[in-house]
């Protein structure tokens, strides 16, 4: 069921406070920052200003609880998330309200969120019945391993997917039996911490959920803080490649492992057999659903030069109402993006590929946040758009004149994280798909696809660890080794 934003109450949401203890709490030292409206400037939440000494008391109060959530037996810890599961659909409206206002989110955005938090919230259950902390088979020589939860966890949730990637940062060590803390971001705070709003009236035990809001300019210090807490022992974190570098390079002095989903620059590859009708059309979704503020989203359309001019036609003709405006307004298709700030690098990016000679296909000047979807072809490494990620919709056209160019040039390039080939030759395809350097590649479909049952994450400068799927029970659990001698 899609939302529609007239049908929704846009009511000002109370100032957001920290979440610990199970409680709505104020930071110690006062204060809130604001967030502000990407559409209308208007205060879309306040929230408050948490620093060091909060972030300590949230980790003290974590560890507190780590005992009792890690020895809930792993069936009741199912059947609490698995109600949370079931009250996604009671939150549905407030989610949608808070999305539009804090980061400009259009109703499909939406839905795409809560669906695919609610099947994470299941492969984090699933996941976690099928590797319950029991003893392996004990040998002739008593000598066995056990698999155990590994205390306090830190999740780094980015903004542009404030849902479905807070509650894949928080429900997979959840279901493992970890305490978690969320560290909110700063566009989406009350976004975030709806979340454990959720969680808790599913049945969440005080001080085994908490969520740290903080200003903008306090994140270094309460990161640095809860890295280096004794009592937080893994790291999740989602957003840029420059954020992530600075997060490994803190987890490292404090010898603690942590799982790292960074940018992409996705490529999209057409050979010349293609569907051309469905690779643009799934070029069209990859490339500027959210605005292209998708660390998946496809950012480079490699296409063979001898079907170049007529699968462009029809891009073009799939783009001509994808004009930025107020998500409130019926039958706006493409949002604000999130900051000022955004806008200017997306601005600069385009004068900078149309001032080396790229050719705008679609598109017009920005409009303060708002920017039209937005093709250039002719792209090449002279380019800033060539190798630098665009987070945003811009997409752009970069011809070649065989298969073998195009996994070159979609290999040509720092990150790794999702890739797409179209064409109906699928052994090509396979051994294509086993060429290229992503961790996740779709043949005949879009870049931006998830599965939370299935290993996601990136390779290169996309980072390291993966979501889902058998790979992430090391990200959460320690396997120990156990010998019994007779005495």
């Amino acid at each position: 069921m899609s939302i529609e934003y007239n049908n929704i109450n846009l009511t000002t949401e109370p100032d957001i406070n920290l979440f610990i203890d199970g409680r709505s709490t104020p930071a110690i030292a006062g204060g809130y920052f604001d967030r502000l409206d990407p559409s209308t400037d208007l205060v879309a939440s306040r929230a408050a200003c948490g620093r060091r000494e909060d972030a300590e008391h949230m980790a003290s109060v974590a560890a507190a609880n780590f005992h009792k959530w890690s020895t809930t037996d792993v069936t009741e810890r199912a059947r609490i998330l698995r109600h949370a599961k079931a009250l996604m659909p009671k939150y549905r409206d407030r989610f949608a309200q808070l999305m539009l206002k804090e980061i400009g989110a259009i109703h499909e955005w939406v839905d795409f969120n809560i669906k695919v938090a609610a099947e994470a919230i299941e492969a984090a259950v699933e996941l976690a019945l099928r590797y319950p902390f029991v003893p392996s088979k004990i040998d002739a020589l008593d000598s066995y391993t056990v698999r155990q939860p590994v205390g306090v966890c830190l999740a780094i949730a980015p903004w542009n997917a404030p849902i479905v990637l807070a509650m894949r940062a928080v429900v997979f060590p959840l279901a493992f039996g970890n305490c978690v803390i969320l560290k909110a971001s700063e566009l989406s705070p009350a976004t975030h911490s709806l979340i454990a709003e959720l969680l808790h009236e599913a049945g969440v035990p005080n001080g085994v959920i908490s969520v740290m809001t903080n200003a903008p300019e306090h994140s270094e210090e309460v990161i640095a803080s809860l890295i280096a807490n004794p009592s937080v022992r893994r790291v999740n974190f989602t957003g840029s490649t420059r954020i992530g570098k600075i997060i490994a390079g803190l987890a490292a002095q404090h010898l603690k492992r942590c799982l790292l989903e960074l940018g992409g620059k996705s490529p999209l590859i057409v050979l010349k057999d293609a569907n051309l009708q469905l690779a643009a059309k799934e070029a069209v979704y990859g490339a500027f659903l959210n605005q292209g503020q998708i660390c998946m989203a496809t950012d480079r359309i490699i296409v063979e030069q001898a079907i170049a001019d007529e699968f462009i036609d029809i891009l073009k003709s799939m783009m001509v109402d994808l004009v930025a405006g107020d998500p409130r307004r019926n039958g706006v298709k493409l949002g604000p993006v999130a900051s000022p700030s955004i806008a200017s690098r997306l601005s600069a990016l385009i004068e900078d590929a149309l001032d080396k000679g790229a050719t705008l296909l679609a598109g017009t000047p920005r409009r303060g946040q708002f920017i039209d979807a937005t093709l250039l072809d002719h792209i090449t490494p002279m380019m800033r758009i060539y190798s630098e990620e665009c987070f945003g919709p811009i997409a752009g056209i970069y011809r070649v004149d065989s298969p073998e160019e195009a996994i070159t040039v979609a290999n040509n390039c720092e990150y790794g994280l999702a890739a797409s080939i179209f064409t109906n030759d699928l052994t090509l395809a396979k051994d294509m798909a086993n060429r290229i350097e992503s961790g996740m590649c779709h043949i005949n479909s879009s870049t931006v696809k998830d599965d939370p049952a299935m290993p996601f994450g990136g390779l290169k400068s996309s980072g390291y660890g993966r979501f889902g799927g058998n790979a992430c029970v090391d990200e959460f659990t320690e396997v120990r080794w156990i010998t019994v001698a007779p005495p």
